[in-house]
């Protein structure tokens, strides 16, 4: 018996998926780029950062977390989800402490690379300059919270596919971060740089230490190309 196909629109675009799929997926594999933080191939999708909200059949739904079903009609790239995604994005930025001129992740950060393709320049928002924590105890690996997302990606890649829950969410509401399995510092948990949670990380919070800048500007991942121009070409 062959698969069942499932047909629905995206932006007008008839795609055509399989039981199971989410709407992200299936705008994937059409060349159609939603927008996305937390999200991360591997992990289990949560939808807690919001980014890759699209309508759906007139209902905002995370495209992430959503499964396809036949008859859906997806609006991707409307006026109000654009202002959307670009309210959220300033948000982040103004909740923490981002000096992206100063950033050893500048030109490989999701967060900024979203930002410049939504054609944010500066936040319109006023800047919250929070104190955060920053932990350089471990010999390998930097951990910077002022420039933590809050999107989980950590603790998901430390619990599910490095297997050492090294991270975790403490607090709630406005003091809710990351914090890690020891007493006090970073160097005492059993975190190691070859670890996948380092790499996970799509802002600056954790970063491996005599690598910084070891990739000159115009020859990192988002220097020549935006963000999503790799689903887009397919």
């Amino acid at each position: 018996m062959s698969e069942q196909i499932i047909t629905i629109t995206i932006d007008g675009q008839e795609v055509k998926g399989t039981p199971g799929q989410t709407i992200m997926e299936v705008a994937d594999s059409a060349g159609v780029y939603i927008p996305r933080l937390c999200f991360l191939k591997g992990l289990t999708p949560h939808g807690s950062c919001r980014v890759c909200v699209v309508n759906v059949n007139g209902r905002p739904q995370t495209s992430c977390t959503q499964p396809i079903a036949n008859g859906m009609v997806v609006e991707n790239d409307t006026e109000e989800i654009k202002q959307l995604r670009k309210d959220i994005i300033d948000m982040l930025f103004v909740e923490g402490n981002h000096y992206c001129q100063f950033c050893e992740k500048s030109g490989n950060c999701e967060l900024q690379a979203v930002a410049y393709r939504l054609g944010i320049t500066a936040p319109k928002y006023p800047y919250q300059f929070p104190n955060k924590e920053i932990d350089a105890t471990h010999p390998d690996i930097f951990l910077d919270l002022n420039r933590c997302i809050l999107c989980a990606r950590c603790i998901q890649t430390s619990r599910d596919v490095d297997g050492k829950t090294v991270f975790e969410f403490v607090n709630r509401g406005p003091e809710k971060k990351i914090s890690v399995n020891a007493d006090a510092k970073l160097s005492d948990t059993n975190l190691d740089v070859t670890d996948k949670v380092v790499d996970s990380c799509p802002v600056g919070s954790i970063l491996k230490k005599r690598v910084g800048f070891a990739v000159p500007i115009g020859k990192r991942i988002y220097d020549k190309e935006a963000i999503g121009s790799e689903i887009e070409k397919g």
